[in-house]
C-alpha cells in the first residue's frame, strides 16, 4: 500500500518528498516527468511514496492510482495564486467517489513573498466542503536552503503522514 503524492507542476512535491526521506533539504528544479518512488524506512513503519507528475498530460493517470492508497498527500504551491482554483478543482475532483481517504495538504512554499496564510489556503482550496468523515489535515510547509535540515514544519508532516498509515494498516 501506497501514499500517493498529488499535486500541480510546480508545486514541489519531488523537493518534499526529499526532504522527508532524507531529513535535508535537496531542492529540485526538473519537473517530474512521469513517476517518482520513494521508499521511507521509519522505526515503526515502511512507508513507499508514490509521485505522479503534476503537468496535464499526466494527471490523468491520478484517478487509476488512488483505489490503491492509504492515504493522499497532495501539495499546493501557496504563493502561486492563479493556480489555486485550478488545484482546488482537481483535489474535488479526486477525491469526491472516496469519502474515507485521508487526506493531508501540504501548502509548500510558505517561506516566499506573497504565499497565502493557511487560513487563506483552507479557503482557496474549499478544504470544508469535502466532508466531515474524512481524516483531513492542513499543513504550512517549506523546503528552505540545500543542504539544510528540514523546517519542524516538515518534521510534523512526516510523523502525521507516518501516523496516519499506522492507523490505515
Amino acid at each position: 500500500k501506497q501514499i500517493l503524492v498529488l499535486g500541480l507542476d510546480g508545486a514541489g512535491k519531488t523537493s518534499v518528498l526529499h526532504s522527508l526521506a532524507t531529513n535535508h533539504v535537496k531542492r529540485s528544479l526538473a519537473p517530474t516527468e512521469g513517476f517518482n518512488a520513494i521508499c521511507i524506512n521509519t522505526e515503526e513503519s515502511q512507508m513507499e511514496f508514490l509521485e505522479i507528475g503534476g503537468s496535464e498530460s499526466l494527471r490523468s493517470y491520478w484517478k487509476m492510482y488512488l483505489p490503491k492508497v492509504l492515504l493522499l498527500v497532495y501539495v499546493v504551491d501557496s504563493a502561486d495564486h492563479a493556480r489555486l482554483p485550478v488545484a482546488k478543482q482537481l483535489l474535488h475532483q479526486l477525491i469526491q467517489n472516496n469519502s474515507t481517504l485521508p487526506v493531508v495538504v501540504l501548502a509548500n512554499k510558505q517561506d516566499l513573498e506573497g504565499a497565502y496564510c493557511i487560513t487563506d489556503i483552507h479557503d482557496a482550496l474549499a478544504l470544508s466542503d469535502i466532508g466531515d468523515k474524512r481524516k483531513m489535515f492542513l499543513i504550512g510547509t517549506h523546503v528552505a536552503e540545500d543542504g539544510s535540515e528540514i523546517s519542524s514544519s516538515m518534521k510534523d508532516a512526516k510523523e502525521l503522514i507516518e501516523q496516519l498509515v499506522l492507523e490505515a494498516q
